[in-house]
């Protein structure tokens, strides 16, 4: 004898593991997807430096032998704008 509500959580179930494994094949094709344009991105990148191969792989070289501090880092935004120092007692409004 079969339970029809334990017959229905296990159809749920059979259910969601589809879901599931769609949901990880389309996970899957996003990521490639984003690895192939951030190489398409890398790749015009270096391009429009128009330095030789043998350049990019000695700039390649040196940023491994001196490890992660070696590559440049990312400029600080300059603020346009001077603000004078807040006093405690003022309120925002």
């Amino acid at each position: 004898m079969t339970n029809p509500k334990i017959d229905k959580v296990n159809l749920e179930i059979e259910k969601t593991k589809a879901k599931i494994s769609e949901f990880q094949t389309k996970l899957r094709a996003l990521e490639r997807q984003k690895t192939d344009l951030e190489d398409a991105q890398i790749v015009a990148l270096v391009r429009s430096e128009r330095i030789s191969d043998a350049e990019l792989t000695a700039l390649m070289a040196s940023l491994r032998s001196n490890g992660k501090d070696a590559a440049p880092a990312e400029p600080k935004p300059i603020s346009t704008r001077q603000e004078e120092p807040r006093n405690a007692n003022q309120e925002d409004n």
